[in-house]
C-alpha cells in the first residue's frame, strides 16, 4: 500500500535567470533525498548559466552574478545530480517547472531524464482544499515551516522535505499513498506514439499538429496548456467516433509554443485556412467572407467581399455565400418590421408585400422617413456591426508570456505575421517597444474571418502595447 510514499524520493528546487527552459538557465539547484520518512542527503550547488544573471532574478535571490562566475558549469555537475535522482520520485512545488528545467539541462549534455513526478501544489489543493492560496509562502505560513533563505534552491527544498513530513504526521498513508498514485498517473498513449511525449509537451501556450499516415495533417489545434490540451484526446474516452478516428490515426505530434493565447489563436486560424487540415472545419474560400454593408445616407444593403478591402460605412454580419447573407437580412426584416425594398431585398412598383401584410412600417411609400429606417436598421444589426479597423495603417500587437516576447504584426484586421524575441527579463526596455521594420511580410489574400473575430476581441479588451507598424524600436 506505500510503495510510493515509502520509496526513493527528490526535492528538488531550482532558481533560474528567467521562466522558459528553452531560453533560459539554472543559476542554483538544491536536492534533498530521502526515503519515505527518513532523509538520507542534502546537496546544492550554484551553476554558471553562462549567461547574464537578470537584475530582478539578483533581487529576488540573493544571487551575487560575481559568485557564479566562479560556480561549476551544469555539465560539469550533471552525473552528479543525475546519479542523485535516478530512480527517485521528482517533488517539487510547481513540479513542471522545476522538472522541465532539469530534464532540459541535461538534455544539453546527452543524458535523457524520465521521472514520475509529484507536485506539491497538487498535495496541497488535495489535502487543504480550504486554503486560498498555496504558494510556498502560503505553506509556509500554514503549516509554520522552517525556512533558512526563501527563494534559494536549498532552503526551498528543505521546505518541501518538511511539508512532506507534516502530510506523513496528519494524514493516513493509504490516502496519501492515493493521492500519490493520482498525481503521478500516466497517460496511456496508443502504442504507435512515443512515451516520452507525455514529459516533452510544455505546460505553454501553443498550437499542436496531428499528423497520420504518410505525414498527413490531420488536425490542428491550440492550447493555453499545450500538455493538457494534447493529452486530453487519450485521457479519456473519445465522445465521438470522429474524435475516436482521429486519437487512433495520429502517428506523429508536433507544436509551436507563443507568447500567450492570442498569438496561439491567430497561428491555429493561419495553419487551418492555409493547411486545411483534414479533421478541421473547412477553412473558407480565399476572398468570399461578404458582409451587408450601409453608407450614411442610403437606406439600401449593399453585399460586399471583404477581400477585396474593407469599405467606407457600417458593416454588419459575415456570411459566406449571398443566399445565407440575403436569407438573415430577410429574417431581420420580418423580426422588426423593415422593408425590404428600401433594404434591396424586394423589388417591384408600389408598396412591398409586407405592407400589405402590417409587417412593414410603409417606409417603401413614404410613410416613414428613410432615415428613421436606415436607424432602424442598423438598431436591430447592432449585434452583427463589424468593427472598423481602428488604426491608420499596420500595427505591432505585444504579447508576453513565460521567456517569450512576441510582436503580432497586423494590418486592417490581416494577420501578417509574429516577430519573437527571447524576454530575459521583466526590466527589459526593449520589450517596450516595436521591433524595428526590417521584417517584411506579404499580406495574405482574402479576409481571413477567424482572425478577425480572435483580434477584435483582443484589442476591445485589451487595447494597450499596440504600436504603429513599420516603426523603430
Amino acid at each position: 500500500m506505500t510503495a510510493l510514499l515509502d520509496g526513493p524520493l527528490a526535492f528538488v528546487d531550482v532558481e533560474t535567470t528567467g521562466g522558459h527552459p528553452l531560453y533560459h538557465r539554472i543559476v542554483e539547484i538544491g536536492v534533498v533525498l530521502a526515503r519515505g520518512a527518513a532523509h538520507e542527503e542534502s546537496w546544492t550547488t550554484l551553476v554558471n548559466p553562462g549567461v547574464r544573471l537578470p537584475p530582478s532574478i539578483q533581487y529576488l535571490t540573493g544571487i551575487d552574478p560575481t559568485a557564479l562566475e566562479a560556480a561549476p558549469r551544469f555539465e560539469d555537475i550533471a552525473g552528479d545530480l543525475a546519479r542523485r535522482l535516478e530512480g527517485r520520485l521528482f517533488i517539487a512545488h510547481n513540479a513542471r517547472f522545476d522538472h522541465g528545467f532539469v530534464r532540459q539541462e541535461l538534455r544539453r549534455t546527452g543524458r535523457a531524464f524520465d521521472a514520475r513526478l509529484v507536485c506539491t501544489v497538487k498535495l496541497s489543493r488535495r489535502f487543504h482544499p480550504e486554503l486560498p492560496r498555496h504558494n510556498l509562502d502560503a505553506l509556509i505560513a500554514y503549516h509554520d515551516l522552517p525556512c533558512a533563505a526563501r527563494h534559494r534552491a536549498l532552503p526551498d527544498a528543505m521546505v518541501l522535505w518538511q511539508f512532506w513530513r507534516r502530510l506523513r504526521e496528519r494524514w493516513p498513508a493509504a490516502e496519501i499513498e492515493a493521492a500519490l498514485e493520482a498525481i503521478t498517473r500516466r497517460v496511456t498513449l496508443p502504442p504507435q506514439l512515443s512515451p516520452a511525449l507525455v514529459d516533452e509537451l510544455p505546460e505553454a501556450a501553443g498550437v499542436y499538429r496531428f499528423f497520420g499516415e504518410g505525414d498527413a495533417l490531420l488536425y490542428v489545434g491550440q492550447a493555453t496548456n499545450l500538455r493538457e490540451r494534447v493529452l486530453a484526446h487519450w485521457r479519456s474516452a473519445p465522445r465521438s467516433a470522429r474524435a475516436q478516428r482521429l486519437a487512433t490515426q495520429t502517428m506523429r505530434v508536433d507544436w509551436t509554443e507563443t507568447a500567450g493565447e492570442l498569438g496561439a489563436r491567430l497561428l491555429e486560424a493561419r495553419c487551418v485556412r492555409e493547411q486545411a487540415p483534414l479533421y478541421n472545419r473547412h477553412p473558407r474560400e480565399e476572398g468570399d467572407a461578404l458582409t451587408w454593408h450601409f453608407s450614411d445616407t442610403d437606406a439600401a444593403a449593399g453585399l460586399c467581399a471583404l477581400g477585396d478591402g474593407w469599405p467606407e460605412g457600417d458593416c454588419f454580419g459575415l456570411y459566406r455565400n449571398e443566399r445565407d447573407a440575403r436569407r438573415a437580412l430577410t429574417r431581420l426584416a420580418r423580426e422588426h418590421r423593415l422593408c425590404l425594398k428600401l433594404l434591396g431585398l424586394e423589388s417591384g412598383a408600389g408598396s412591398c408585400i409586407a405592407y400589405s401584410l402590417q409587417r412593414c412600417r410603409g417606409a417603401c411609400i413614404g410613410l416613414e422617413p428613410a432615415a428613421r429606417h436606415l436607424a432602424r436598421t442598423k438598431l436591430a444589426l447592432a449585434g452583427e456591426r463589424l468593427t472598423p479597423w481602428p488604426y491608420d495603417g499596420a500595427v505591432a500587437i505585444r504579447e508576453r508570456g513565460p521567456g517569450i516576447a512576441a510582436w503580432h504584426i497586423v494590418d486592417r484586421w490581416r494577420y501578417l505575421g509574429t516577430i519573437t524575441r527571447e524576454d530575459d527579463t521583466d526590466e527589459n526596455p526593449a520589450i517596450g517597444a516595436a521591433p524595428d521594420a526590417g521584417t517584411r511580410f506579404t499580406a495574405p489574400r482574402g479576409f481571413d474571418v477567424d482572425a478577425y473575430r480572435v483580434l477584435a476581441r483582443y484589442l476591445a479588451s485589451r487595447p494597450s502595447g499596440v504600436r504603429p507598424w513599420p516603426a523603430l524600436a
